[in-house]
This record gives structure tokens, C-alpha cells and sequence, in this order.
């Protein structure tokens, strides 16, 4: 499974007005009434030792001038850089590069880490009140961010859909960085969520023949909703056709990159989407590998490839995202739904269980998630 890890600090990178999301949240107890005292308070997950989490409470700022309040609907777990966290698996040289927009505490822990949170705006600039909106926020129920960093979702795309965006966001990049062509074979190696994202859009570039490529077959399935050809396998195969023009590598494991070198063709170019934190990476540089002249790019979410820097920031990509989104093939991504009162015991099952892809949390059944903005909740409703 590929880990999706947020580049070099990303709110520093996107600056004041380019930030895309992200900061503090609140939210009532259940049964509490949803009056400004309750929301004056709210509860985040936290990685508070190796492997085990648990829920704070946390008293929210006023909301100031330029800021919204933000009353979560749905989050979602980024499975790959979230177990690296969860198992304090961030190398102390990346410790700042690692940090999340919102993140409170430092690695390894205890930590409040997330980046893909989507919620209603209650409180802000008038405009903005009853909005849908995503930010790269951790896990919590309600938070105070500056206004420029949530993003408005577009009227067609559904809040749980929508959590994907910082995923979409990495997709876009990987391929900005793989610079698919017309007709070219690609081969996307794991079948993760980016993985998954990465041969959706692939697949678009005009005459390209792309095939998703796990070890786990079930992912043939997901597959098939996305209209991309699979083969299930782990390892090359001495008979195989290997000559692939683009190879990306999303799996988060040193046996895919092996298997990804394996696949181009003469003179092809293999991006690494991978980041493997703490472990070591053996990788299998002997072989064809000089002979073919292979060319093997890194691609990072947190910087823009340097042709894309001087017309793109980070808030329009990210617009961009949420665009790609609105494709409803894209729910077959999301495999599990949690209450976000059960975090705490279903986060270590969401890390560790291999079929899952994009695993969220439910904040609150008083909103019409999939109801276009602007939509103010209640003044009675509850959290669940």
C-alpha cells in the first residue's frame, strides 16, 4: 500500500493565502446541544504512544476575524503515512519536512496528525456560513482555521468523496512529475488508493495503455469500477512482456519497486510515489537496470515539479482535485466507514487490515452531507 505522505510541511509551503486547509476543530459530546458554549470545545485523535491512540478534548479559540469555525462531517485516514505515524516510523531527519499543515504535538508522539478532513463552515465570514468545505486537518470534530485554508467543494461532489482530495492532490502530482504521452504503456504497480488514482487519470491520456498491477486480487474488483485493466502479481515473471514506457511505483514496499524496475521498457522512466520512512530499501540497481537506461524520478505531494511552479500554486491544484472528483467510480475507493466515536478501537484495525482503501469517519447524521452548499445546520442539532 502506497503511503501518501504530505510533503515538506505543507502549510509553510502554500504561505498565508495558499494555504489549502487546515487548523484547530471542535466539537459537542454526544446528546450535547449544539449552542456556542458547547462549541467551544472540542475532541481529536491522538497517537499518544507506538500503536495506540486516544480521544482529547480541547477548548477551541474564538473565532476571530478571517477565521471559520468548522463542524466535521467526514475524515479520512491516508492508510500509508498514517500507519508510518501510528507506529512512530517518521525518520528523525524528517521530523519538521513531515509535519502536517494542523498537526499538533511532535514525532513521534504524542501527535495529532490528519490531512483530509471535509465538514460545514458554522461560524465566519458571511459568504462562507454553511459551506461545504475541505481542509487538511487531523481527526477532530470541530476546529477554528484561518478562512484561506478550506477550500469550498464543488456543488457535484458528495462530502465522503470529497475527503479523497488530498489523495487526488498526490495522483495529480505523481503524473505531473511522470509526464504520460500519448499512447505511451503505463504501468501503475499497487493499487492503494494513490495507486488507484494514478491509473483513473492515467487512463485519460489519450491512446495510453494502462494496466493497475497488486499482489492482492481483490483489488480487481476496484479495478473494474474504475475501467482499468489489473493484473494480479508481486513479482516479475521471467515470460512476461516488460516493456513499459511508465512505470509508477505505489506500493510502500521494496519487492514493488523491484517488480516496477522490472516492467519498463528501453530507456523508460519508473517514479517512485512510495516514501518508506524509517526502513531501509534495497534496490535492485544491478541487473538491466544501467543497460536499459532507466530513468527513476521521485515524486513528493509537498513540492510542485519545477515546471509546473511558475502557473501553479498549491490551492489550485488542489481545486483541481476536487474537480477530478466528481466522478461517482470513485466511491469504489472509499471500503470503510467508521463512527468517529469509535476511532479510537478502529483506527489500529484500518491500519493493519490490507483490504481496506480509504477508511473514514462519520461526525454527525444532523447534516445532508450530499446536499450542495450553502446548507446551515440546525441550531438543535447534535453531534454523534
Amino acid at each position: 500500500m502506497t503511503t501518501d505522505s504530505r510533503p515538506e510541511n505543507d502549510a509553510a509551503d502554500r504561505g498565508p493565502t495558499d494555504a489549502a486547509v487546515g487548523a484547530d476543530r471542535a466539537s459537542t459530546d454526544a446528546g450535547a446541544p449544539d449552542t456556542p458554549a458547547a462549541r467551544r470545545t472540542a475532541r481529536a485523535y491522538w497517537t499518544v504512544e507506538t500503536a495506540r491512540g486516544e480521544l482529547r478534548s480541547e477548548t477551541l479559540p474564538e473565532v476571530g476575524l478571517g477565521e471559520v469555525l468548522i463542524r466535521t462531517l467526514h475524515s479520512a485516514v491516508s492508510r500509508g503515512t498514517e500507519r508510518l505515524v501510528h507506529r512512530g516510523g517518521i525518520p528523525r531527519s524528517e521530523y519538521d519536512r513531515m509535519r502536517a499543515p494542523f498537526q499538533n504535538g511532535d514525532f513521534p508522539h504524542p501527535v495529532k496528525y490528519g490531512y483530509a478532513s471535509v465538514g460545514v463552515v458554522e461560524a465566519g465570514p458571511g459568504a462562507l456560513v454553511g459551506e461545504r468545505v475541505f481542509c487538511l486537518h487531523p481527526h477532530q470534530d470541530r476546529y477554528v482555521v484561518p478562512a484561506s485554508a478550506v477550500t469550498v467543494l464543488p456543488a457535484d461532489v458528495p462530502v465522503r468523496r470529497a475527503t479523497l482530495a488530498a489523495n487526488m492532490e498526490t495522483a495529480v502530482n505523481v503524473l505531473w512529475d511522470a509526464r504520460p504521452c500519448v499512447g505511451d504503456r503505463v504501468a501503475v504497480v499497487g493499487a492503494g488508493v494513490v495507486g488507484c488514482l494514478v491509473a483513473h487519470l492515467a487512463a485519460r491520456t489519450a491512446g495510453a495503455e494502462v494496466t493497475l498491477i497488486d499482489a492482492n486480487p481483490a483489488r480487481a474488483d476496484v479495478a473494474r469500477a474504475l475501467g482499468v485493466p489489473f493484473e494480479s502479481r508481486s513479482a516479475p515473471h521471467p515470460d512476461a512482456r516488460e516493456d513499459a514506457d511508465l512505470v509508477v511505483h505505489a506500493t510502500g514496499a521494496p519487492d514493488g519497486l523491484a517488480l516496477a524496475l522490472s516492467l519498463a521498457g528501453n530507456e523508460a522512466t519508473v517514479v517512485e510515489a512510495s516514501w518508506y520512512g524509517d526502513r531501509p530499501v534495497p534496490a535492485p540497481l544491478g541487473e538491466a537496470f544501467h543497460s536499459k537506461r532507466l530513468r527513476l524520478v521521485s515524486s513528493q505531494v509537498g513540492a510542485l515539479p519545477p515546471h509546473r511552479v511558475r502557473r501553479w500554486d498549491h490551492g489550485r491544484r488542489l481545486l483541481l482535485a476536487l474537480r477530478l472528483l466528481r466522478e461517482p467510480a470513485l466511491d469504489a475507493l472509499l471500503t470503510d466507514e467508521h463512527p468517529f466515536d469509535d476511532i479510537v478501537s478502529a483506527m489500529p484495525r484500518v491500519l493493519d487490515d490490507t483490504d481496506t482503501l480509504c477508511a473514514t469517519f462519520h461526525y454527525s447524521a444532523a447534516f445532508d452531507s450530499d446536499t450542495p452548499g450553502p446548507c446551515i445546520p440546525s441550531p438543535s442539532a447534535t453531534d454523534s
